[in-house]
C-alpha cells in the first residue's frame, strides 16, 4: 500500500491539467500514486495526462458526473492510508505533502491537516494571500463560522476517517461540498495546522461568472444539515456563520458585478449580513461604508442601466 493518494479531478482542463501534475510530481514525498480522474472531458485533458511518464499516474476516465462525483470515483479507486485533493487548475508548493505528513504523525488523534492559500492568476501570477488563521485541534466552530480552508485542493486525511463519515455529497450540494464534508470531518476530529501558504488556488477569468443564488442556497443546506447534526455545539455560532455567509458574497458581487440584478443581490446580501451581525456597523464602519457605497455606485451605473438611459 502506498502512503498517500493524491487526487486530481479534471474536467476539460487541458490548460491547467500538465502544471498541476507537474507541481504534484515535484513534492519532496515521493511515495504517493497520482490519481487523475477524467470527468468526461471532451478536450485533450485525458491525453495529455496519459503522456506524462511516471509509474504513479494512473489516469481513470468516466463518463461526466460533476467533480463530488469525481472526487468520490478517485476516493474508491484509492489504495492510500492518507488521502488528498487538488483541483486540475491549482498548484502545490513542493513541501505540501510532507509537511501535512508530519503534522498527522506528529498529531495522532487528529485525522485531517490543512495549510494555508494564497492566490493566483492563469499566468501563476500571484494576487494575494488568503487567511492565515491558527485553527487546531477542535476547529469545528470555528469551521461552522467560515470555511478557512478555502478550498478542495487544500486537506490530507486519513482513509480511515472517510470510511466513517462518508464522501462528498455528490446530489443534493452543487458548490460547497468540500465544506461539507470538512465539517464532517471535524465533527468527529481534531485537525492539525501546517502554517505555511503551500495551497495555490488559481482564479480563471471564467471562475468570476458565478452564480451567487446558488452558492447561497447550497452554503444554507450545509449549514443547515450541520446545524441539525449537532444543534448543541452550532446554534452558539449560527448568526455569525450567516453574517460571514453574506459578507462573502456582498464582496464577491462586488467584485464581479456587471449588471442591475448583480448589484440587486449585492444589496440584499449586504442587508442580510448586518441583520445577523449589526456590530458590524461599528467594528468596521469604514468597510461597511464604502461597501455600501460601492454597491449602490454599482446598481446606478451598471452596464444595463446606463443602456436603458441611453435609449
Amino acid at each position: 500500500m502506498v502512503k498517500v493518494s493524491v487526487i486530481v479531478p479534471a474536467y476539460n482542463s487541458e490548460a491547467t491539467v500538465k502544471a498541476t501534475i507537474q507541481s504534484i510530481l515535484a513534492q519532496t514525498f515521493r511515495d504517493f500514486e497520482l490519481l487523475i480522474i477524467d470527468d468526461g472531458s471532451t478536450d485533450g485533458t485525458a491525453q495529455i495526462a496519459q503522456s506524462i511518464e511516471d509509474d504513479r499516474i494512473r489516469v481513470l476516465s468516466y463518463t461526466n458526473g460533476g467533480l463530488a462525483t469525481a472526487r468520490n470515483r478517485g476516493i474508491d479507486a484509492a489504495q492510500g492510508e492518507l488521502l488528498s485533493f487538488i483541483d486540475a487548475d491549482d498548484l502545490w508548493t513542493p513541501d505540501k505533502l510532507q509537511d501535512q505528513i508530519e503534522a498527522l504523525e506528529d498529531n495522532p488523534e487528529a485525522a485531517v491537516a490543512y495549510s494555508w492559500t494564497d492566490y493566483i492568476d492563469e499566468n501563476d501570477k500571484f494576487l494575494y494571500p488568503g487567511g492565515r488563521g491558527q485553527y487546531e485541534g477542535d476547529i469545528y466552530a470555528a469551521l461552522f463560522q467560515q470555511n478557512f480552508i478555502e478550498s478542495g485542493s487544500n486537506l490530507m486525511v486519513r482513509a480511515s476517517a472517510l470510511e466513517q463519515v462518508g464522501q462528498f455529497e455528490a446530489e443534493a450540494i452543487a458548490v460547497t461540498e468540500d465544506w461539507d464534508l470538512w465539517l464532517r470531518l471535524a465533527m468527529h476530529y481534531p485537525f492539525a495546522l501546517v502554517p505555511k501558504a503551500q495551497i495555490l488556488y488559481r482564479v480563471l477569468p471564467q471562475s468570476m461568472s458565478s452564480n451567487f443564488q446558488r452558492q447561497e442556497r447550497d452554503t444554507l443546506k450545509v449549514m443547515r444539515d450541520a446545524l441539525a447534526r449537532s444543534p448543541q455545539r452550532l446554534q452558539p455560532h449560527y448568526r455569525a456563520s450567516l453574517s460571514h455567509l453574506y459578507r462573502y458574497l456582498t464582496f464577491r458581487t462586488l467584485s464581479v458585478g456587471r449588471t442591475r440584478r448583480q448589484y440587486l443581490s449585492g444589496l440584499r446580501f449586504y442587508g442580510l449580513a448586518l441583520f445577523y451581525e449589526p456590530q458590524l456597523l461599528v467594528k468596521r464602519t469604514k468597510l461597511m461604508g464604502i461597501t455600501f457605497c460601492k454597491t449602490l455606485l454599482g446598481l446606478m451605473l451598471s452596464p444595463s442601466v446606463l443602456k436603458l438611459a441611453r435609449t
